[in-house]
């Protein structure tokens, strides 16, 4: 893929429209990043968005940007990395700056506030999604290890009320583990 003025335009647009345009935080804008560069541009493959995901959720900070600069690295670099985070970063910087002028008019609104109720139905259909469709790739590897990890995973959470970063270090001992076993065994078979 050659990488010229027009490919980082596209880059930078792509992502700074879904940044502006996607409410509910870093679970919501991930579905949108895999349909447009995935499905869409056909720039990365779907287990990559996954790898890229799992990544940008484990490392500190917001998922948004931790993904976008992942992506951007993935894509094209550094330099893709820069294009990307201040597309991310830019359109909530720009929307805040213009709600903190107004923010005594926003704070009694009964129509934002409807309006802000009726997005966070909206967002947990997304997150639903991002889930479903996730989980099913999960699935689809038939790597009965990586289901049994999610699914433990889940229960820690939900049913345990296991604090995460436990969770994230027991995950990522796991997957560790099998990657070395699974090098292990394909050097042997060599």
């Amino acid at each position: 893929m050659k990488k010229d003025l027009h490919f980082y335009w596209k880059l930078f647009y792509s992502t700074f429209l879904l940044s502006a345009f996607t409410f509910g935080g870093g679970f919501v804008i991930v579905p949108l990043m895999r349909k447009k560069f995935v499905e869409q541009y056909g720039w990365l493959e779907e287990k990559e968005m996954l790898n890229i995901t799992a990544i940008a959720q484990s490392s500190p900070g917001a998922i948004a940007v931790n993904a976008s600069i992942l992506v951007g690295y993935r894509l094209a670099g550094v330099l893709g990395s820069v294009v990307t985070i201040v597309a991310t970063v830019l359109p909530p910087l720009i929307i805040i700056s213009v709600i903190s002028f107004f923010y005594a008019a926003f704070r009694s609104n009964p129509v934002v506030n409807a309006v802000m109720h009726g997005m966070q139905a909206g967002v947990a259909a997304v997150i639903a999604d991002v889930v479903l469709r996730m989980g099913k790739s999960i699935v689809d590897e038939k790597k009965i290890s990586s289901v049994l990890v999610t699914l433990g995973a889940f229960i820690a959470v939900y049913f345990l009320d296991i604090n995460i970063i436990i969770i994230i270090l027991v995950c990522g001992a796991l997957g560790a583990f099998f990657a070395l076993r699974r090098e292990k065994s394909r050097k042997e078979r060599s």
